[in-house]
């Protein structure tokens, strides 16, 4: 069942209209034991290490443990659903990431809806993807990459780190907005993906921009372009893709959500805890070490950014006529 886009924008506001005196007393009974964040991923992989640090500040001052949970599988729909199952309390987190705004379009039998199982708590951070090729791949801009691309449909071989992925949606609405065709070729993972276009097995690939830093600062990829809206301050003489393909934009948002239900004051706590964390000097450098800027938001504004999100990836998804098995 698809939830009305003004009555979970309605839902989720409601976090910041409850009577201050009634926010407080919830808030200073919460948390009394450890809270569980949940994370759809083994441990050390990105979205573990977001929500270790994280999980680390609210720890700190909150007053109350933390802990990660790795609950691997599904392209994260194992630990979405434990979590919309769990006791709507506070004490059973979801660590979400953008994998949750395109599942509802890869997914025909879910037994959740994310929009409307999960409530939004805070935004935590935004990450750029970078285009990327073989150094010995004969366009050097993204206009090039264009005409050669529309010069020789089919014969490009886009790789993704699985079908699906963000890094393969990324690459589809580069297509659909660029005009071209490009085989899609997928793999296990990242590692495998970049190694292979290294050795020039495949010529595109678009790569979460942490993960090419070092292959672009030694001279192994060349790099055409970041999705975001903005440059990256780490490279800021790369251009946006957008710089060529005006309103493309591609991010990979992370954030918290907890089970529908949850009290809006136990909410209210969490968001403006996280946020103060967000806006901390060390621990808005520890996420850009990571290759995420922080990105602290209300509850309400979050929500939104899910709905627009979600609908953005699923005209893609079914634009390019993605399906996954279950």
């Amino acid at each position: 069942m698809k939830l009305p886009r003004r009555e979970f924008l309605r839902l989720a506001a409601t976090v910041t209209v409850l009577p201050a005196g009634a926010r407080l007393a919830r808030a200073q009974a919460y948390p009394t034991r450890p809270v569980h964040i949940v994370v759809g991923f083994g441990a050390g992989t990105g979205l573990d290490l977001y929500a270790r640090l994280i999980a680390q500040w609210l720890s700190d001052h909150l007053g109350q443990s933390f802990v990660v949970d790795n609950k691997p599988g599904a392209g994260t729909n194992v630990a979405t659903e434990y979590v919309v199952n769990a006791p709507p309390d506070g004490y059973t987190l979801l660590m979400a990431n953008t994998a949750a705004f395109t599942n509802a379009a890869l997914y025909d039998n879910l037994r959740f809806n994310f929009i409307r199982d999960i409530a939004p708590v805070a935004s935590l951070t935004r990450g750029a993807f970078v285009m990327i090729v073989n150094p010995a791949f004969p366009a050097k801009t993204i206009p090039e990459f264009i005409t050669y691309a529309k010069a020789n449909p089919g014969k490009i071989n886009m790789a993704s780190g699985g079908t699906g992925t963000v890094t393969h949606v990324a690459g589809e609405l580069f297509k659909s907005m660029a005009g071209i065709d490009m085989l899609h070729v997928p793999y296990r993972n990242d590692g495998a993906a970049i190694t292979d276009l290294i050795a020039g097995r495949v010529e595109v690939y678009f790569i979460a921009l942490a993960g090419a830093a070092e292959f672009i600062k030694t001279g192994k990829v060349r790099p055409l372009g970041v999705t975001t809206q903005a440059r990256s301050a780490a490279f800021p003489d790369i251009p946006t893709v957008a710089e060529f393909l005006p309103g493309y934009e591609a991010s990979l948002r992370n954030g918290l959500g907890a089970p529908r239900a949850t009290p809006p004051e136990v909410i209210a706590t969490l968001n403006a805890e996280v946020n103060a964390g967000l806006n901390d000097p060390k621990l808005k450098g520890q996420f850009a070490d990571l290759g995420s800027e922080t990105v602290p938001l209300t509850p309400a504004e979050y929500g939104k950014i899910i709905v627009a999100e979600t609908e953005k990836w699923g005209k893609v998804i079914r634009a390019a006529g993605i399906k996954i098995s279950e």
